[in-house]
């Protein structure tokens, strides 16, 4: 069974899609779906469908929806009802496990890639680190569970995705300036510092990029941008680490240019200037 969740909500076999059409269905699988092999509670269902606010007829709803989702199941598995209960969608005492088996998991696919790409990065390992974070990017197709209404439940599990997501295009893209790919990346960067205009480190690695590519004034002027931004809007400077940064774009620090394996950035660049955090 292919149990997608990093976009629209997919669960499917060879017989066809088990996702179910109608709103609150969907969502109670889509809960299901995000903790493959975990039981989740009947008290975790209820409050994701109804939070603060469930009806008196909350449980018997919910065991209805499950009877609906093991009815969809079972006619893409080409199995029976009874086959699902006890094998696929199980009631556990207190809750309900969604088994994928031996299928795919995209979330969990693409966390896996991710921590290898992760590790291989630390090791100095850039190209096998660029491919990983690659190969697990490449399995989002949209913002995760994107046809869901989310609860409190399926947001908190969206929102540490997308945070999973936005680390790994960090890694990948620190993976791909220390080869030497800063002009491929500039594009790329300079989309997501107008979505993130508060986030340091990928104003760092577009300053980095910009610097490379033989364009220090734009650089420098990606900096005053996030410094009015984080002034403006948290009433804070940017980090000594940027400071450091900036510094060595108007020094034309070596370090600024140097790729390969050594850890990338300003933050060995000596010590922040004096008017830092004034």
């Amino acid at each position: 069974m292919e149990i997608r969740i990093l976009g629209p909500l997919s669960v499917r076999s060879a017989g066809g899609e088990a996702a179910p059409t109608a709103p609150k269905p969907r969502q109670v699988l889509a809960l299901l779906a995000a903790r493959p092999n975990e039981v989740v509670s009947t008290d975790a269902l209820v409050d994701e469908l109804w939070e603060s606010d469930p009806p008196a007829t909350a449980v018997t709803v919910v065991q209805t929806y499950i009877v609906l989702l093991r009815r969809t199941l079972a006619g893409a598995l080409g199995l029976d009802n009874a086959e699902v209960a006890r094998h696929v969608l199980t009631f556990k005492g207190w809750g309900y496990r969604l088994a994928s088996g031996a299928g795919i998991h995209d979330a969990g696919a693409f966390l896996r890639y991710a921590e290898l790409g992760r590790l291989a990065l630390e090791k100095g390992e850039n190209e096998r680190a660029s491919v990983l974070l690659r190969e697990g990017l490449a399995l989002w197709r949209g913002p995760a569970l994107a046809d869901i209404r989310v609860g409190p439940r399926l947001l908190a599990h969206r929102t540490s995705l997308e945070e999973g997501r936005l680390s790994a295009v960090e890694l990948r893209a620190e993976a791909d300036l220390r080869l030497g790919r800063h002009h491929t990346l500039l594009g790329e960067l300079s989309g997501l510092v107008v979505q993130h205009p508060l986030h340091e480190n990928l104003h760092s690695l577009y300053i980095i990029s910009l610097y490379r590519a033989g364009r220090p004034g734009q650089a420098l002027t990606v900096f005053q941008r996030l410094r009015d931004n984080l002034r403006e809007e948290l009433g804070i400077d940017p980090s000594p680490r940027m400071w450091r940064l900036h510094r060595a774009i108007l020094t034309a620090d070596a370090s600024v240019q140097a790729t390969g394996e050594s850890k990338l950035f300003p933050l060995e660049l000596g010590t922040p200037p004096a008017h830092a955090g004034r």
